[in-house]
């Protein structure tokens, strides 16, 4: 994957330094052993723990728990390390390709801000933590990253064999949870929001939550469609690799290595078919429309 042509975003947050040295928040009073679980469940492409947290303490008897939590001020701008630039440069063609998109529809994007954390950093969705992998918190329109991920990808996941044969997993991250700041912008997460607060069960809101996870990974093939028509970026291979790590995050496969066994029910993203699947709807047609998990059948 190259990355020459891209321009970089000034909307990267780096608070890696400070957040480094932050004590770790609570999570409403749930045990230890509840939290760590979360983190596993939530540990890949995530979309507001608080969710997860907030669903675990309802289960638990303990209600419900406002997220008063703000990010503190840092200052905007691209980074000067390495991991950083790369994240700047990823964010700031999703912008720019987004941009357009919204353009020929006549509508206007609003790019959001990346927070580069270490360790754990306020939100306004709660506590982002590294155990919780990226997500996207809609309360405050911001991506959380703690670039550990990456080496976690290799190291924990299997997601790809090296650093360089991983750039383009890592720039499909990225993209991901840009996908649901798009989806914000379209109205769909406050819809599925509300669905999931009306749902009789907790597999229905799972459901929910999994159409989506996969629109999310649509979106992702669409921005590498329209990146590669524009800069021919791409390597021989970097598909592939992201079509790998879409296949080590997948449901089926986590559940089956954490616990030895698959429970359907529990599904918050999908299974590593059904990833691959839409990530590849959105790469081969460029097209939002292609990416209508909502209405489709995603399975």
């Amino acid at each position: 994957m190259r990355t020459d042509d891209f321009r970089p975003s000034d909307n990267v947050e780096d608070d890696r330094q400070m957040s480094a040295s932050r004590v770790p928040g609570g999570a409403g009073g749930l045990g230890v052993g509840a939290v760590i679980i979360i983190g596993l469940i939530s540990w890949y492409f995530g979309i507001d723990p608080s969710v997860l947290l907030n669903g675990a303490q309802i289960l638990s008897g303990g209600g419900t728990t406002q997220q008063s939590d703000q990010a503190p001020p840092v200052s905007s701008g691209t980074p000067t390390d390495a991991t950083g630039k790369f994240v700047a440069l990823v964010l700031g063609d999703t912008e720019d390709r987004w941009t357009e998109i919204f353009a020929a529809a006549g509508k206007t994007y609003h790019a959001p801000k990346l927070r580069l954390f270490a360790g754990s950093e306020p939100s306004a969705c709660g506590m982002a933590k590294s155990a919780m992998g990226p997500f996207y918190c809609p309360r405050d329109q911001r991506i959380y990253l703690d670039t550990a991920f990456f080496a976690d990808m290799q190291t924990k996941f299997g997601a790809c064999s090296d650093s360089t044969a991983c750039r383009f997993s890592e720039a499909y991250v990225i993209a991901h949870e840009v996908g649901h700041h798009v989806q914000d912008e379209l109205g769909i997460l406050p819809q599925v929001t509300q669905k999931q607060q009306e749902a009789s069960t907790k597999a229905e809101a799972n459901a929910l939550q999994v159409r989506v996870e996969l629109q999310a990974d649509c979106l992702a093939g669409v921005w590498a469609n329209r990146a590669q028509a524009r800069h021919n970026f791409l390597d021989p291979g970097d598909v592939d690799q992201a079509l790998q790590t879409a296949t080590a995050i997948g449901d089926d496969r986590l559940q089956k290595e954490m616990q030895g066994y698959v429970v359907p029910d529990s599904f918050t993203h999908g299974t590593s078919e059904q990833r691959k699947r839409w990530f590849l709807n959105g790469f081969k047609s460029g097209q939002v429309n292609a990416c209508n998990t909502m209405s489709a059948n995603p399975l």
